[in-house]
């Protein structure tokens, strides 16, 4: 199993680095051509990774000069490297040009991992946050002791 967990720690590790660098070629290398992605923001469903690769275009180039820092909370790794899941609360943070905080939120990431070509790839993406049942937002910052 320590195999896998590395594959796996070695995918999160190149997911924060591609978002931090706003690569979109190492981003989308992490998915499988048939990825499916169940994202929170705006869009039902990408269905693939031409749709996925879209997507991720316009939010890295929304970012102007701003970075994102990606942390990865409460990790839950199972399975093999023909077949594994990952569960986390992940924090988005920006930070300016200088480095500097500037906002951040959470979501709930689920992740289907399947080995092609002998690299491990997301084929299922799924984000979300939770609903406040008074208000029906979303609610993206964890409560302590959630």
């Amino acid at each position: 199993m320590a195999a896998i967990e590395d594959l796996i720690e070695r995918l999160i590790d190149s997911y924060r680095v591609a978002v931090y660098a706003k690569d979109v070629d190492a981003f989308m290398k992490l998915y499988s051509p048939t990825v499916r992605v169940f994202d929170a923001w705006g869009v039902w469903l990408y269905d693939d990774a031409e749709s996925w690769q879209r997507a991720v275009e316009g939010w890295f180039a929304s970012l102007g000069a701003e970075r994102v820092k990606v942390v990865f909370d409460d990790v839950l790794k199972a399975g093999t490297a023909d077949l594994a899941t990952v569960s986390a609360v992940v924090t988005y943070g920006a930070v300016s040009a200088q480095g500097e905080p500037l906002r951040s939120m959470q979501n709930r990431l689920g992740w289907t991992l399947r080995t092609s070509g002998h690299v491990l790839r997301i084929v299922h993406e799924h984000t979300s946050a939770p609903i406040g049942f008074e208000d029906m937002k979303a609610i993206l910052r964890r409560e302590p002791g959630a």
